[in-house]
């Protein structure tokens, strides 16, 4: 090389070198340095721009001897001074007449603990099935931004249904870890592709490899409550074995407490994330015994006198409008796998026997979870740190089930392979071990039907409320100055993810690990926590609902949707519908039709 080019090639390396040295001080002022810098107690706070940040300049002095050399540790990155931990709950398959909180007669007394100190919200919805709202809930974006149009059992290799979060959407659990949280995550996840459920990995799928540092959960969408298959982060365990009595509903509320009690002890000024999904109330319906019991009788009176019940509260407690109608009883249209809803009273008095079986072990599957996610609760008020806590409580990822038969299983595993309607016999010979070892229980469609009041449909039907409008209670003490309050604003699961991160003051990173993000699509709701917002316009103006083929959208107060000729798929062929002529399109206004009872305006099929 001649002496001209070498002379080039060093002044343009160490212009390159200056450039870099230059841009990492740059990126070292932006951020907010507290305490001694260099000092092993130095913390730091991040601008959020980019996760991680970039690596900070050695500040120290290195000579020859350690005597004239000064050491430097680079800080520790903690989150915004003040920044609340924060408690994310949601059940599963619970419909909005589930809990009590929300009109139901199943007793949720943490849920009502959470709203009694905090907020209660009428309009909070989910995308009508498990995995894609739990992809979107933990990223903020929709369900197909985050390859999640439909269950990853159901995936496939293409845009939107890949079951693949990709690395352009990092997670809540992302985001909070790199700006200093102690991430964990208990129960189910339903998050990781179903071909990537191998201990040999890749993880980067798994809850640890999403920005969750702990895991203590099943992986798919269901397990077996007294036998169930987990995972401790990544390694396969069994705590059930030698423990009778043992369930995973109790061993998930004593991981998660125990998780916080180490915490707490090694570092109590560590802000948590714990996102706690138990699998209560998704089948199989294991309960313990106990809880059952509670609820022997309780449902007698069937499950349309019961609906009208749950309707009766619903307007009592405030949490539907008065003039809100209740839907009709779905006796003149298919409403499940071509057929439609039998009346209580058309049954025998042994179906009548069966049905009310079935409906008191999920009752008592439901008011156990609750109790359990209460003992999580009461810990974190243990430990004296509920008050600066924001607690988000989601009653279901989507509405009640309606995978149960028309008769209800003892074996959820036969309706899943296209058994619809196990014999009579069958069935009562498990009447009395119902919700025990022995099965694997579901309860039947007209249930989960009731379940919804007082809306239209279930669990997979994504154009009506009855699949995705939940109950949501969120509570932060000195944050809500309307305690108690009910709020009607429209908001979706894609809504948390940006309330968490200005509650906690942390901005959504433009790039994490080199890779450009996709925006966020939700919008924050603590604008809401404020009780002069208590009627303001919804932040949301505007979303869509799709899941294999039932579609709606929301906009200002409308909202436009199908009446799907069935459920998803019907589970008696396999068949989707045809997406071309077997839906009509309905328009509605929330504040004139609340519960979707007319069809409104205009009906037109699609062509």
């Amino acid at each position: 090389m001649s002496t001209e080019l070498r002379t080039w090639h060093n002044l343009s390396l160490g212009a390159v070198l200056a450039a870099a040295y230059l841009l990492i001080a740059s990126a070292a002022r932006a951020q907010q340095i507290n305490g001694v810098p260099g000092s092993p107690s130095a913390t730091m706070t991040l601008d959020g721009k980019q996760l991680p940040p970039p690596p900070l300049p050695f500040g120290g002095v290195i000579k020859k001897s350690y005597l004239d050399s000064t050491p430097y540790w680079p800080p520790r990155v903690v989150p915004p001074k003040g920044a609340p931990n924060i408690l994310l709950i949601m059940t599963d398959d619970q419909g909005y007449g589930v809990s009590s909180t929300f009109g139901g007669v199943i007793t949720t007394p943490t849920l009502d603990r959470i709203a009694q100190t905090g907020l209660r919200y009428t309009q909070f919805h989910s995308t009508a099935l498990c995995s894609p709202t739990r992809a979107a809930l933990i990223t903020g974006r929709n369900h197909h931004s985050v390859g999640s149009g439909v269950i990853g059992e159901l995936s496939t290799g293409y845009p939107g249904y890949d079951s693949i979060i990709g690395q352009e959407n990092a997670t809540i659990g992302t985001i909070l870890r790199d700006n200093g949280y102690a991430t964990s995550w208990f129960g189910k996840n339903h998050n990781t592709p179903s071909f990537q459920y191998s201990v040999a990995g890749p993880f980067d799928q798994w809850p640890v490899g999403m920005g969750f540092q702990y895991f203590y959960g099943f992986m798919g969408g269901e397990t077996d409550q007294w036998t169930p298959y987990l995972f401790r982060n990544t390694t396969p365990v069994s705590p059930w074995i030698g423990k009778p009595g043992y369930n995973l509903t109790t061993d998930l509320a004593d991981d998660a407490i125990k998780y916080m009690r180490d915490l707490n002890a090694s570092a109590p000024d560590k802000p948590f994330f714990l996102y706690y999904v138990p699998g209560g109330t998704h089948s199989p319906h294991q309960p313990t015994k106990e809880w059952i019991d509670k609820f022997k009788g309780k449902f007698d009176m069937g499950y349309e006198k019961f609906r009208e019940q749950i309707f009766a509260n619903q307007k009592r407690l405030g949490v539907i409008p008065v003039g809100t109608q209740l839907t009709p009883w779905p006796d003149g249209q298919a409403a499940y796998a071509g057929a439609k809803l039998p009346r209580w009273d058309s049954l025998s008095l042994i179906q009548k026997k069966l049905f009310a079986r079935e409906v008191e072990v999920f009752a008592a599957y439901a008011a156990y979870t609750d109790h359990e996610i209460g003992r999580v609760v009461q810990e974190v008020q243990d430990e004296g740190k509920l008050d600066n806590t924001l607690v988000i409580y989601i009653c279901g990822d989507n509405g009640s089930s309606a995978e149960g038969t028309l008769s209800g299983t003892y074996n959820q595993l036969t309706a899943y392979n296209g058994i619809l309607n196990a014999p009579m016999p069958l069935q009562l010979l498990h009447y009395r071990d119902w919700g025990s070892d022995k099965t694997y229980p579901h309860m039947a469609v007209e249930w989960a039907w009731a379940f919804d009041t007082p809306f239209k449909w279930t669990k997979q039907v994504a154009s009506h409320f009855g699949g995705t409008r939940q109950g949501l209670a969120i509570s932060w003490p000195g944050h809500i100055t309307d305690v108690g309050g009910i709020r009607t604003q429209f908001h979706h699961v894609i809504d948390i993810v940006p309330t968490i991160l200005e509650a906690t003051g942390i901005k959504a990173p433009e790039i994490v690990n080199g890779i450009k993000q996709k925006p966020i699509e939700g919008v924050s709701m603590a604008y809401t926590f404020d009780k002069a917002n208590a009627n303001a316009p919804s932040k949301r103006e505007t979303q869509y609902f799709e899941l294999g083929g039932n579609r709606g959208i929301y906009h200002d107060g409308w909202m436009a949707n199908t009446t799907p000729p069935m459920p998803v798929w019907d589970l008696a062929t396999g068949k989707l519908p045809d997406l071309e002529t077997g839906y009509q399109w309905e328009l509605y206004h929330i504040s004139e039709d609340y519960s979707q009872y007319t069809t409104s305006l205009r009906r037109c099929r699609t062509s």
